[in-house]
């Protein structure tokens, strides 16, 4: 016949001295209850998640499986609470016949380090979603600066589309097309509120000047040259 009681006080003084710090034994409570709590190891920033199992023997434990319940916890969501349970159910199941709290112990105990493990996943990957939220928005910065509305000209499409139209005239060409230049800017500078004095005497009338264009060997830069 089994002596239930002996197996049981046997398991729980062994569970004491591994887990010194972490077992409490609950005195009050007819039949043996006791917690232990759980802790993971720390993650990369030190955080950790914590369970404080509370287990209460049964007449005939361990042909007859313990009871549990999560007495408290640390940093523990609902669903990760629910997922030890579960765990513990599924041990109890494949050990039922043996003492195991210790292997309940140590199956939460890697559990508890799995979810903090995953926290440290989630973290680094809304890190990589931001460093990459934020590389998108510099891209978008890059292409509005290069944007036709932002050209070199500094002035919009438009404008620079006009400046393309504009087919190239010589001086000559220029000067010929309008004998007035020598006054317009004159009459521009006036019309700005500025005053200038102009010697007119400087300018001639092109049609009283002496020139042979006609002339293959006609360089302009002799006429300067002849007076001297």
């Amino acid at each position: 016949m089994t002596d239930y009681a002996e197996e049981q006080r046997n398991e729980l003084e062994a569970i004491e001295s591994i887990y010194p710090e972490s077992f409490t034994a609950v005195l009050s409570d007819d039949p043996t209850s006791f917690t232990i709590t759980v802790t993971s190891d720390p993650g990369d920033s030190g955080e950790t998640v914590e369970a404080t199992i509370k287990f209460t023997y049964v007449e005939k434990y361990p042909d007859e499986p313990p009871l549990w319940e999560i007495h408290s916890q640390e940093n523990l969501e609902e669903r990760d609470a629910q997922d030890i349970l579960t765990l513990l159910q599924q041990q109890v199941e494949e050990n039922l016949g043996m003492v195991m709290i210790f292997t309940l112990v140590t199956a939460v105990q890697e559990k508890l380090n799995e979810i903090v493990d995953v926290m440290k996943n989630e973290e680094k990957t809304e890190g990589g979603e931001a460093g990459r939220q934020g590389q998108a928005d510099g891209s978008r910065a890059v292409l509005r600066t290069l944007s036709p509305s932002n050209s070199i000209t500094g002035g919009p499409p438009e404008a620079s589309a006009d400046l393309l139209k504009l087919s190239p005239l010589s001086g000559k060409q220029l000067f010929e097309r309008d004998r007035n230049l020598d006054t317009s800017d004159i009459q521009f500078l006036e019309d700005a509120g500025n005053n200038v004095e102009v010697d007119e005497s400087l300018f001639q009338d092109i049609e009283d000047l002496d020139l042979d264009e006609d002339d293959p060997d006609f360089d302009p830069l002799e006429m300067g040259s002849d007076e001297d």
